[in-house]
């Protein structure tokens, strides 16, 4: 019973974790490990960096525009008449 419950969960646990790191290090040697991790470290920096650009562009996007009742005419924000007039 307990057996099948780490496997449903897939969380690998103290011993599974040996024979992972026991295979890298079978693989790609023991030089290049501290590369491969430095690689994904960035990788993953990159990753976040463009997800928290695109999280942005999104809010700019959800800003209203003001609509004009008189005109029924679309204005621009306070924020970016002060951008065109900067």
């Amino acid at each position: 019973m307990v057996g099948t419950l780490s496997l449903q969960l897939g969380i690998p646990g103290g011993p599974e974790l040996l024979i992972i790191v026991a295979i890298a290090v079978l693989l790609f040697g023991a030089s290049k490990i501290p590369k491969l991790a430095r690689s994904m470290g960035q990788a993953t920096g990159e990753f976040k960096k463009g997800r928290e650009d695109v999280e942005q562009e999104l809010e700019e996007m959800k800003e209203p525009t003001n609509v004009d009742s008189n005109t029924g005419t679309e204005e621009e924000s306070d924020l970016e008449t002060d951008r065109s007039n900067a």
